[in-house]
């Protein structure tokens, strides 16, 4: 569930990229801490003023967000595949 107040998007913070509300951190660099191998606490640690309640909001947003687009990639990466091959 996304916790509404958590993520918005405001058009003059990152050119309207959806970040934690009161801060200026985007759910994607959330994301690219996660993958990267970073677990929740270390996070923290790096940025103190996020909370695991505000990390878990950005992870429910991308999933939320990834569940209502169609995706092509592995179409196009095959297609990809195909002509580097060629």
């Amino acid at each position: 569930m996304i916790m509404k107040n958590l993520i918005i998007q405001d058009s003059s913070i990152l050119g309207g990229k959806p970040i934690i509300a009161g801060t200026r951190m985007s759910v994607e660099i959330i994301l690219e801490l996660i993958s990267s191998g970073m677990e929740k606490d270390e996070i923290i640690k790096e940025y103190p003023f996020l909370t695991k309640k505000q990390i878990q909001a950005a992870v429910n947003y991308a999933a939320k967000l990834v569940g209502k687009e169609e995706s092509y990639i592995f179409d196009k990466a095959h297609s990809a595949a195909h002509e580097i091959s060629r």
